[in-house]
């Protein structure tokens, strides 16, 4: 009787070892959940939104190991992100803190913001004003922030917002993307630390990719009170563009 029962402990923790060990699989192979805590990508991620990331989008570094493990030397089954992705990378100043953006300039690119428009190799990038973008205002009222539908070189279509053309990262200077490196920008163009700004967060080094955001598979709005109610059930499971 007491040997059947030391067997049943061992198979329960038997089990528990390979459900940490195929869940530490999927993890660093396959998906990794993460959720948004500010707004730099609105309208296309909210706060409190909460996503997957595939991790076999741009191959495997030591990024996609738990705690950045250096086990990876450089990066493996490496592949170039499209333009348009949406992206989780560890910045590069300091290799260890998530950001996601989206990347308009892949290697060799070269990038410029002038008057709020997104230029692309000399080219300006197409846009074109849509609906605003209602966000909640003091005293709860609501209010519009201007939004526009960018359409990238290689077609992909994405939401933005700009609430002017005249802000501080609206007027840059030409970045050329150097090999290796991907340049990223948050769709919230106005409120966004990204690539614009290079002693902060500047060119992304392909390493330091984790991966390209999937699908929402959560969301709620911070904000609320009422916890049913606060779940934005139209994002759950929508994809990301």
């Amino acid at each position: 009787m007491a040997t059947k029962k030391s067997g049943g402990v061992w198979d329960t923790i038997k089990t528990l070892i390979y459900a940490v060990l195929i869940a530490l699989f999927i993890r660093t192979f396959a998906f990794e959940p993460f959720n948004i805590p500010s707004g730099s990508m609105i309208p296309t991620l909210l706060v409190g939104d909460y996503l997957f990331v595939s991790k076999y989008s741009y191959g495997y570094s030591r990024h996609s190991l738990p705690l950045s493990l250096p086990l990876i030397p450089g990066r493996v089954l490496s592949s170039v992100p499209e333009r348009g992705d949406v992206a989780v990378f560890k910045l590069p100043r300091d290799n260890s803190t998530d950001y996601i953006k989206r990347i308009v300039g892949l290697p060799g690119d070269k990038i410029q913001v002038r008057e709020g428009r997104l230029y692309v190799n000399g080219e300006i990038v197409d846009r074109k004003q849509v609906k605003p973008f209602a966000v909640r205002g003091p005293l709860g009222s609501t209010i519009g922030i201007p939004q526009f539908e960018e359409t990238l070189p290689n077609g992909v279509k994405h939401r933005i917002l700009e609430q002017s053309d005249t802000f501080e990262l609206d007027n840059t200077s030409v970045y050329t993307v150097p090999p290796g490196h991907v340049f990223g920008m948050g769709d919230n163009r106005d409120n966004s630390e990204d690539s614009r700004v290079l002693r902060r967060v500047g060119y992304i080094p392909m390493e330091n990719l984790v991966g390209r955001a999937e699908f929402i598979f959560f969301s709620y709005d911070p904000d609320g009170s009422n916890w049913p109610l606060t779940v934005r059930w139209s994002r759950l499971f929508q994809a990301i563009r």
